[in-house]
This record gives C-alpha cells, structure tokens and sequence, in this order.
C-alpha cells in the first residue's frame, strides 16, 4: 500500500459511527462491569457521551487512521480516572505518570502496511505537546495475539516501542517512556537534517557550467 491518501487524523464525535467493527459501540473501557450491563443496548450512545465528556474535560483522547476518505483504524487513550474498565486487570493500576492506551485496530484489509504504527506516532506527539506531568502510555497487553479484540496483542506493543512494565501470563502492563520516543524522534530529524545538508553540499560542488559570450567578456550560464 502506498503512502497517497493515508492520513492521520484527531478523533472526533463524527468519527464514531465510521470505526471498523462494532468499534463505535464497544464499552469495555469506558465502563465498569455493572454499567455496562446498564446500559446494553444503548453502548453507542454512551461510547459518544464517554468521548464527548474526556473532549470537554481533558482533551484529545484518540486518533483515526482514514485512506481514500475511508475511516479504517483508530485509537483511543486516556487518563486513568476516565478509564473504569482498567481496574479489573490484575496487573492494574497503571503508574501515576502515564495515561492508558486502551484501544487500537484496525481493519483486517488495511493491516501490514504501518497504520498501526502511524497512529501511536501521531499519539506520542500529542501527548510530548501536551505535557502536563505525562511521561508516559500505559496498556494492557495480550499474550494470546488475539488481533482485533478489545485488549491490544502484546507483541504489537513491544513492535511500536513498549517495554513490560509488570508481567503477567496474559495481561502484561506494558509501558512506552514518551521521554525515549521523543528522543529517538529527534535524532532521526538530526539524521535527516544531516543528509540533506550533505546533499546540498554535493550540489554546491557541482555548479553549473557558465560560457564566456563573445564579444562582451561577461560569462552567461547555460540554459
């Protein structure tokens, strides 16, 4: 898959009722055991109302991938206190410097070609901006890679940068230092300045030719 018409993109209420899946109405974050018993049947109105509440109240909170105007990935983070679902895990809670990837996926048809990839980037980014006391993204692993449930494959994580932060059969806590990744992102931009500066000075080397006109001494360049 080539790079023409894959962006990145903020997440939004509109946003919603295009994720793949049943994506747009799964609450198994957003809710604790019992309200999620509540509220069956009703799960895409509340997904909205949770996004809507952690837009207002804290801020960005989840990415989408769309190629060809298409919605075909996403994910979603929060801080901890808006992340009920968490508290169940054995290996809960997360540290108190990090926020919880709860969610990412996407479609079968889309997966390979680095969106997973692209969508944590853009979510690291966010967050080095923000600021705000957060070091790092925290998520809940699953060693049985069982791709698309709820619960993000293990080996995804430690693919895009995660480390385990707390071990466990089935539900590592797995930890990504937004320090580390900011750092690594910065020496790739030195790199990139490196070589393009290289070029430029490979082109500097290599003026064009000029000619002497006759008859006025002046040198003219080629065209």
């Amino acid at each position: 898959m080539g790079l023409v018409g894959r962006k990145i993109e903020r997440l939004t209420l509109d946003h919603l009722p295009q994720l793949p899946g049943r994506c747009g109405q799964c609450v198994f974050w957003e809710l604790d055991p019992v309200r999620r018993e509540a509220v069956r049947g009703h799960e895409a109105e509340e997904k909205a109302a949770w996004v809507s509440m952690v837009l207002r109240e804290w801020g960005s909170c989840g990415r989408v991938a769309v190629v060809d105007g298409e919605v075909v990935g996403h994910l979603i983070w929060a801080p901890p206190v808006h992340v009920p679902g968490a508290d169940g895990f054995a290996t809960a809670p997360v540290s108190a410097d990090a926020v919880i990837l709860t969610t990412v996926h996407v479609a079968p048809e889309h997966r390979g070609g680095g969106l997973g990839r692209m969508l944590i980037q853009g979510m690291a980014k966010d967050l080095v901006r923000r600021g705000n006391g957060i070091r790092a993204v925290e998520a809940f692993g699953d060693t049985r890679g069982r791709i698309g449930h709820v619960i993000v494959p293990a080996d995804f994580l430690l693919a895009v940068g995660f480390s385990t932060q707390r071990a466990h059969a089935l539900h590592p806590r797995m930890r990504m230092d937004l320090r580390t990744t900011l750092s690594i992102r910065e020496e790739l931009e030195k790199g990139l300045e490196t070589l393009l500066g290289a070029v430029s000075g490979k082109r500097a080397r290599h003026p064009v030719p000029q000619r002497v006109s006759r008859g006025t001494g002046r040198a003219t360049r080629h065209r």
